[in-house]
C-alpha cells in the first residue's frame, strides 16, 4: 500500500445573495475539480454562506498556488454576485486583498475610523484592513 502525504486544509468562505447561491456553489465545485483539488463544500445555506475546504499538500508549491487560484475565483465571483469576500469567519489576513474590490472608496472611511480609534496602531496591527496604499 502506498503512503499518501498528509494533507492540510486551506479553508475559505464567502457569502452571496440566496439567488446567486446555487450558481456560485456549482462554479466553486467546478473550479476545484478543474484544479485537481479535493474540496468539500458545506455551509449554512439559509444565509447564503458557504465554505470550501481545499485539501492540499503544503509542501507542493504548485498545488498551493492552484488552491489559492481557486480561492481567488470563488471570492471574486461572490463579490461580482453582490456578495461578500467572507461570511462568518471575518477578514483577518487572508481576505484583506479583496476589501478594495468589495468596498472601493469606502475603505478610506474604514481607515479613517481605525486611525481615529487606534492612532498608535496597537489593535490587531496588520490585520483586517489592507495597507492604505493598496
Amino acid at each position: 500500500m502506498a503512503y499518501e502525504r498528509p494533507k492540510r486544509m486551506m479553508t475559505t468562505d464567502v457569502c452571496v445573495p440566496l439567488t446567486a447561491l446555487p450558481e456560485n456553489m456549482r462554479a466553486a465545485r467546478e473550479d476545484a475539480a478543474n484544479a485537481g483539488i479535493t474540496a468539500p463544500i458545506l455551509g449554512h445555506l439559509g444565509d447564503g454562506n458557504f465554505h470550501m475546504v481545499l485539501l492540499i499538500d503544503p509542501e507542493n508549491a504548485e498545488q498551493v498556488q492552484r488552491a489559492e487560484d481557486v480561492n481567488r475565483r470563488v471570492v471574486e465571483r461572490a463579490i461580482a454576485s453582490g456578495g461578500s469576500c467572507t461570511g462568518e469567519h471575518g477578514v483577518g489576513m487572508g481576505k484583506r486583498e479583496y476589501l478594495r474590490i468589495e468596498h472601493g472608496e469606502a475603505l478610506n472611511v474604514m481607515h479613517s475610523i481605525k486611525n481615529a480609534l487606534d492612532p498608535l496602531g496597537l489593535m490587531n496591527p496588520g490585520k483586517v484592513l489592507p495597507d492604505q496604499h493598496t
